[in-house]
């Protein structure tokens, strides 16, 4: 079943959007039907106000699920599943032609041939104007100019068109008819063609590693890539042409002499170390330039006039050619495109790193199967699931060793024939140690429960200490002036700056994330209670003692009532900071935890696992926030009704 809704999940989200759509258009007509209808029951700064409301939470979600099927190109592939196949095909093309391209304005602003003359003139002047005439002698430096006058005259010939040969002309036509060529078979249309049943039978898209099908599945895309085999052909005889005007092959001869000459008077003229270093630079600079105008790529600009209208005119049939496809593509697959690399077409740009909601559900589905055997869980551990835990792992978490050691008596000794006679004393350490059979009792298991009780241990444990603490340093000098400065000194510090050091004393097993995550509870916990204690009104403490009260029946049913907001609201706030903690945690040191799923899957750039285990942790979050309305509404229903 699951493999099934995997398979179909294009056509699963066409219906989901159209459900969002319902939702957000109803959601909005709701809300303002219902805010018209209680505009004159409200007014404004009214509690009562900002309770349900359930519609416009509808709204927001659905607004937000139709943004992201947007913009990570799933609205696209739901309802033209076909499109990213023809924008693959069409991405061929563009890669086939991109090296012409490349030469030409089309492309860039300028030719490439402009470029390399702008670009080798200003360094033969910066290289002559730094020329050491300290290190040559005067004939020398009146031949090193001339030497790069004529490598400044190769520049000039081949950007001279009458120089250009008869053979280089015939090349460049018949680049430009086959460009003709190839904007006429696209404008004759896809008629006639149809895809292959290999093509056909290649999986859908977004199924397997490779994201987009290579091969064509619609007639549209078989036109494009035998337009863009072709186009690879024209391509290749373009770039292997090379302009040499018969006037450069007599300077080049003599440049590479003069060069050659200046290098073996370095040689063997017996300068001095300095000298020799400055006059090798210098000539290296020289050869350098020149070799890089030996390689015939500067064209005269007015011989490349008819490649470049060309390849507009094969734009302009591209364009054509596409179709529906020239409007689907910017409208429902915004801000990226398809790029065609040597083994398969990807999807770049917000569809890259935000993948599709259903191909987030269907990574869930895989990492929450329990199934390890065929591919479930992560790294050999299930996400979430149960198991049978020994009752004695428990005794040896919560019991601790030295309270064997502190039992009178010694510990058995071997006897004489090697026999052991265990005492009271090893048996209470074997069941400290958890070495003794109690039964078993099931308890969560997996990657999602590790992270779970690593929060709720280090949340209970700042509740439990912080709290009394906090109330006793908002009634008591004594306490608010010895802890509060030790607490204050490491409060501020992030908790990521105490979590190499932590982590080094403790290492990669649970005891130090536990410790993190309470520094971080404990710190949250002392401030809402001592706030919440100290906001308590004095009005109410006197009358309480007019009363006859104890100070402990102040404390337990004046103060704490009193501070009970503050303290709540500190577990929501210690919920949240906990949970991006311990994430970075476990990202750091650390082989179970949602935080350690989510590092390895941004090491191998798997951004679907990676929203996977964010939006596992957002749920998680939103869940326990919940819990805690709910326990807020119940425990403190005044609250804002005084």
């Amino acid at each position: 079943m699951l493999d099934l809704l995997s398979d179909n999940r294009a056509s699963i989200a066409a219906l989901i959007v159209l459900i969002l759509v319902v939702m957000f258009v109803a959601s909005i007509y709701l809300g303002f039907k219902q805010s018209d209808f209680h505009s004159k029951d409200t007014v404004f700064g009214d509690v009562e106000r900002t309770k349900g409301g359930g519609y416009w939470a509808v709204c927001g979600i659905s607004t937000l699920m139709l943004l992201w099927f947007y913009f990570s190109w799933g609205l696209g592939r739901a309802y033209f599943p076909e499109a990213g196949n023809e924008m693959c095909q069409v991405a061929k093309l563009e890669n086939a032609i991109s090296p012409i391209k490349a030469t030409l304005p089309i492309g860039s602003r300028y030719f490439r041939s402009t470029t390399l003359v702008a670009r080798n003139g200003d360094q033969l002047t910066a290289l002559e104007a730094q020329l050491p005439s300290a290190a040559f002698s005067s004939d020398e430096v009146v031949g090193l100019n001339s030497t790069t006058g004529k490598i400044r005259q190769l520049m000039a010939n081949a950007s001279d068109p009458n120089m250009l040969g008869q053979d280089l002309r015939d090349q460049l036509t018949a680049v430009v008819m086959d460009l003709n060529a190839l904007s006429e078979k696209l404008l004759a249309g896809p008629e006639d063609m149809s895809p292959t049943q290999e093509a056909l039978a290649q999986p859908k898209w977004g199924l397997t590693f490779t994201e987009i099908p290579m091969l064509p599945r619609t007639g549209r895309g078989v036109l494009f890539d035998e337009t863009a085999i072709m186009a690879k052909d024209i391509t290749g005889m373009f770039s292997s042409i090379r302009n040499h005007p018969p006037a450069n092959a007599v300077l080049i001869n003599e440049i590479t002499a003069e060069i050659d000459t200046f290098l073996k008077t370095t040689d063997s003229g017996g300068y001095d170390e300095q000298t020799a270093s400055l006059r090798y630079d210098y000539l290296k600079s020289v050869k350098r330039i020149f070799k890089r105008l030996d390689d015939g790529t500067i064209f005269p600009a007015a011989s490349l006039g008819g490649v470049n209208a060309a390849i507009a005119n094969l734009d302009a049939a591209k364009n054509s050619a596409r179709g529906s496809l020239y409007y689907i593509e910017p409208l429902f697959f915004p801000s990226g495109h398809i790029l065609k690399s040597r083994t398969q077409c990807s999807e770049q740009g917000s569809a890259r790193w935000l993948p599709k909601p259903t191909d987030v559900v269907a990574s869930f589905g895989r990492l929450a199967n329990p199934d390890l055997e065929n591919g479930g869980g992560f790294k050999g551990q299930k996400l979430f699931w149960w198991r049978w835990m020994p009752i004695a792992d428990v005794v040896a978490f919560v019991m601790p060793d030295w309270i064997a050691d502190i039992v009178p008596g010694d510990y058995a000794r071997h006897a004489n024939n090697g026999t052991i006679t265990p005492k009271f004393k090893d048996k209470l350490l074997a069941f400290a140690q958890g070495n003794v059979n109690l039964g078993v009792v099931p308890m969560f298991d997996g990657h999602l429960w590790d992270s779970m009780r690593r929060v709720l241990i280090a949340l209970g444990l700042g509740i439990a200490l912080g709290v009394p603490l906090g109330l006793y340093m908002g009634v008591s000098n004594f306490f608010r002036s010895f802890f509060d400065p030790l607490i204050e000194l490491y409060r501020p510090v992030p908790p990521l700056a105490w979590a190499p050091l932590i982590l080094t004393i403790f290492g990669i097993n649970d005891d130090g994330k536990v410790f993190l995550l309470f520094m971080v509870a404990f710190a949250i916990m002392v401030i809402s209670a001592k706030t919440g204690a100290a906001g308590t009104q004095l009005s109410k403490t006197r009358a309480a003692h007019s009363l006859g009260s104890s100070d402990r029946q102040i404390l337990m049913h004046v103060i704490l009532p009193n501070a009970l907001p503050e303290i709540l609201t500190g577990i929501r706030i210690s919920i949240g900071v906990c949970w991006g903690t311990l994430v970075a945690a476990e990202m750091l040191a650390g082989t179970t935890g949602i935080g350690f799923i989510e590092n390895v899957a941004r090491t191998v750039s798997d951004y679907e696992l990676i929203w996977v285990t964010i939006l596992i942790m957002g749920l998680l979050g939103l869940g326990f926030d919940l819990i805690m309305r709910w326990v807020i509404a119940k425990t403190i229903p005044w609250r804002g009704k005084s």
